[in-house]
């Protein structure tokens, strides 16, 4: 049975490939961008693999469209062009 939740609009900043990417799988896989997120954050949380080997080599293949050249190792390591830290 499914689940009562309640979503909310947020203003989230995110690397401009990264969402294209996001956005891309999305539509592939016929679900909308917050219900991608929502799935990855939820399998993420229990320590869960969110993509099968094929979701995986599309996303592959859309990281090579939009040059997405990011990893998880670079994950706490980006900084945007012009800000002083």
């Amino acid at each position: 049975m499914p689940k009562t939740i309640q979503r909310v609009q947020t203003g989230v900043r995110i690397e401009k490939r990264l969402l294209k990417v996001l956005k891309a799988l999305a539509e592939q896989l016929d679900m909308s961008l917050g219900d991608l997120l929502e799935g990855m954050a939820l399998h993420c949380f229990e320590g869960k693999a969110p993509f099968s080997d094929a979701t995986l080599g599309k996303i592959e293949k859309l990281k090579d469209v939009y040059e997405l050249d990011l990893s998880a190792e670079d994950s706490h390591k980006l900084d945007e062009r012009g800000n002083d830290h």
